[in-house]
């Protein structure tokens, strides 16, 4: 209670850690802090292992009021004599996931708190006799700490609460020793002792139980519904009142659209079936119909997010008929039907349009003309890093953390972003890890939907904040140069052919004359800058973490991706012409 021992910052676990804490103590009271890497005050965040009136106790918090876990064994141990205490943390963030042993014995433990929901991470050193405030300090004597970066096994921990030496173990007859002291020898034998033969092919055994082991935690998780077995009664809540029922109600589907298929059961099952059911049509109008919408900027029912009374009639209900039974009929293949919206004669129509045409039919509802759409927010990205040969086309896999402004999370929540580097920053938008409350700012810049409620007909804005973007943005300027390192070394020999190749990887046309001059006077312009700029050149070509061709002249390099960056910006202006 006098003292304690400041062990250095080490050991700052989070909630996805293993861990275990083990130490010898012999307690003069019955509360005092054991091993901790918490605050040293009252009601401090961070974890550690305790004894509370006796009780061994291991405490992990960020926030006491409502984001902690404390676990407990349910007997007080002896004061004034020696115990080894073990607590272990599998990374679960339950408290279902915390064990507890006294000399080596499992201990019946009881939940104090199970309401872990962040990580308690502390950026406290490691001490030993003190945390969570001077009243708090250990009285008595602590001996032997140890921390593992794991939780040990049962077997384990009674092997480390064994204190009798390896030399005395083996002084007794086999018959004599317990099973921890039986377990220690014999690990010790297979560490120091065995022949080759023998501790070969235990360490193998070992590392592919490690092996094996990790291979489980890294598969992912799902969760699944299951039925109660016995139905709970719902009724109709007067007024919302949780304490005032009404009318009994039952699981049903609206009459209007047809009963549940025959044979299947009322529950969630059956209701699943019942979406999909050849007589049940609503589901393939509903998916279609945003399909459209992504290729025309309008879906045929207007209103994507509402099919009902007080959404739009659709612009052509027999074409949306169709597809939503030819959905059926493919069965529901996704890619079949972008195939037969992108090859069909109204989508491969000109977007040209007439003034007369303007006029009668401004939103193209009478589909007279093929769509002018800008690319959605994470296309326009992955269309960029398409033209210049970066993107990644992996298929599934964790989500990935692509370049994103420094300090951004910091400023927000007060939690570090973690950029990934090599292929992960080059992956679809879609693997872009989604912060809901702080969504990727570029995303959001080109009208991408928020995460807090759902959204499927999006806004279009043509705002400063874009063209900031594409002209600014790491992505973009990284993807220019690697487009201009394509141009030099794929386009042809002169600036024109090289200027024309781009133009027509991102836009699939060759440019107008005017284009092309316009394009080829900015070249020139540039050039003739970074010619008498190299070093300006040099840190304009330096963007990005994907490693520039030595072998291209850096200020010819630097006007082609100039002159990049122009085309890109117009590629993500419109779909085609």
């Amino acid at each position: 209670g006098k003292r304690f021992i400041d062990a250095g910052k080490i050991a700052a676990y989070g909630f996805y850690d293993k861990f275990t804490l083990a130490a010898w103590i012999n307690p003069a009271a019955p509360t005092g802090a054991i091993v901790t890497h918490m605050q040293d005050v009252s009601e401090p965040s961070g974890y550690g292992l305790m004894l509370k009136d006796g009780h061994v106790q291991l405490d992990m918090a960020a926030r006491w009021l409502d984001d902690a876990l404390r676990v407990e064994t349910a007997d007080p141990i002896e004061m004034n004599r020696w115990h080894h205490v073990l607590a272990t943390y599998d990374g679960s963030r339950e408290a279902a996931g915390v064990r507890i042993y006294v000399d080596g014995r499992p201990q019946k433990i009881k939940a104090i708190i199970d309401e872990l929901n962040q990580s308690f991470a502390s950026k406290e050193p490691l001490r030993i006799g003190a945390g969570g405030g001077p009243p708090n300090r250990f009285h008595g004597s602590i001996d032997d700490v140890r921390v593992y970066h794991e939780a040990l096994s049962p077997e384990d921990a009674a092997i480390v609460a064994t204190a009798a030496s390896v030399r005395d173990i083996a002084a007794l007859p086999p018959a004599e020793r317990a099973k921890a002291q039986s377990d220690k020898i014999r690990l010790a034998f297979l560490e120091t002792s065995a022949p080759a033969e023998i501790r070969q092919p235990w360490r193998s055994l070992e590392d592919l139980e490690i092996e094996r082991a990790r291979f489980v935690e890294s598969l992912p998780t799902v969760m699944v519904m299951q039925e109660m077995p016995e139905r709970r009664e719902t009724h109709i809540l007067i007024r919302g009142a949780y304490d005032h029922p009404g009318e009994k109600v039952s699981p049903g589907v609206p009459a209007i659209l047809g009963p549940l298929p025959a044979g299947a059961p009322n529950n969630r099952l059956g209701f699943a079936r019942w979406l999909v059911d050849p007589a049940n049509p609503l589901t393939a109008r509903v998916i279609v119909n945003r399909f459209w919408q992504g290729y025309f900027g309008v879906g045929i029912v207007k209103t994507v997010e509402d099919f009902g009374s007080q959404g739009e009639w659709p612009s052509h209900p027999d074409l949306l008929d169709w597809l939503a039974t030819e959905f059926m009929r493919s069965g529901w293949n996704i890619k079949a039907m972008q195939k037969l919206i992108v090859t069909s004669a109204t989508y491969r129509q000109s977007s040209q349009v007439t003034p007369e045409l303007q006029q009668r039919d401004p939103e193209n509802r009478l589909l007279a003309r093929g769509p002018r759409v800008r690319l959605g927010a994470g296309v326009i990205r992955d269309q960029a890093l398409a033209v210049a040969g970066l993107l990644v086309e992996k298929v599934g896999g964790p989500s990935a953390k692509p370049y994103q402004p420094a300090g951004l999370w910091e400023e927000v929540s007060g939690q570090k972003y973690k950029q990934d580097h090599g292929d992960n920053l080059y992956r679809r938008s879609l693997y872009t890890f989604w912060k809901r409350t702080i969504p990727p700012p570029s995303m959001m810049n080109f009208d991408a939907a928020g995460r807090e409620t759902c959204v499927v007909r999006l806004t279009r804005t043509n705002t400063p904040l874009q063209a900031l973007d594409l002209m600014n943005d790491v992505t973009y300027l990284e993807a220019s140069r690697v487009l201009g390192e394509r141009m030099m070394k794929e386009g042809g020999s002169t600036p024109e052919d090289r200027i024309a190749f781009a133009f027509r990887l991102a836009t699939a046309r060759r440019p107008s004359a005017q284009e092309s001059q316009v394009l080829l006077d900015d070249f020139r312009y540039q050039l003739d800058n970074y010619k008498t700029g190299r070093d300006a050149a040099l840190k304009y070509l330096s963007e990005g973490e994907h490693k520039r061709d030595e072998s291209l002249d850096p200020t010819e390099l630097a006007a082609y991706t100039t002159v990049a960056s122009l085309i890109l910006n117009l590629d993500e202006t419109v779909t085609k012409e």
